[in-house]
């Protein structure tokens, strides 16, 4: 398919073209979660320590995002689409990390990432200058975890922008839930003459 040629030709231009072996750590770095999990670490004690209760809430619902996101990718479309990763399909790739035979539509990295960034700016992009900058800087941290899961050979640029559409649509998803949730439970507590006004 044309799709797929002009997915694995960005693929390449992107894996072995625009690339530099001084950068070749920051996406190992950025792309392995348990090199980078601390990040997360962090980024939760911002969101506890700024948002008090509204950010208790904020990294509860980000976590259901990822649950959501991450199943969605690696449970459901990984297996349904079956697409080879393309350090196994193509040649002279740069792959800089120890890969199983896993499929590779859609990126679940991108999709988790994509998640957490999206509930972040949900409860956080209105904010004081502080909040402001750790949406920045999350939103920033998942376009760049995407980006390495290219660089380091395992993803199609197709994959990632797959799980990247999974990671904010879960997050608004379980956003919405929420919100629809407690307004409607809010709503049957009140007594009925006051519903029915």
């Amino acid at each position: 398919m044309l799709i797929e040629q002009m997915d694995a030709g960005l693929f390449a231009f992107l894996n072995q073209q625009l690339v530099h072996p001084a950068a070749d750590d920051l996406f190992v770095f950025l792309t392995k979660a348990n090199l980078s999990r601390h990040i997360f670490v962090i980024a939760a004690l911002f969101m506890l320590v700024r948002g008090g209760r509204r950010g208790l809430f904020a990294l509860l619902l980000a976590l259901l995002a990822v649950g959501v996101a991450d199943f969605t990718a690696s449970g459901i479309l990984k297996p349904l689409v079956g697409r080879i990763r393309p350090c196994f399909a193509l040649e002279h790739v740069r792959l800089l990390i120890d890969q199983s035979r896993s499929f590779s539509f859609a990126s679940s990295h991108a999709a988790n990432t994509a998640a957490v960034a999206t509930m972040v700016w949900v409860f956080f992009h209105r904010g004081s200058l502080q909040e402001r900058l750790f949406t920045a800087t999350m939103i920033g941290y998942a376009l760049l975890v995407g980006y390495s899961r290219i660089y380091v050979g395992v993803h199609y640029p197709g994959d990632v922008a797959g799980g990247m559409t999974i990671g904010v649509l879960s997050a608004l998803i379980v956003y919405l839930l929420f919100t629809w949730t407690t307004k409607n439970a809010a709503w049957l507590r009140l007594p009925a003459e006051k519903r029915r006004s």
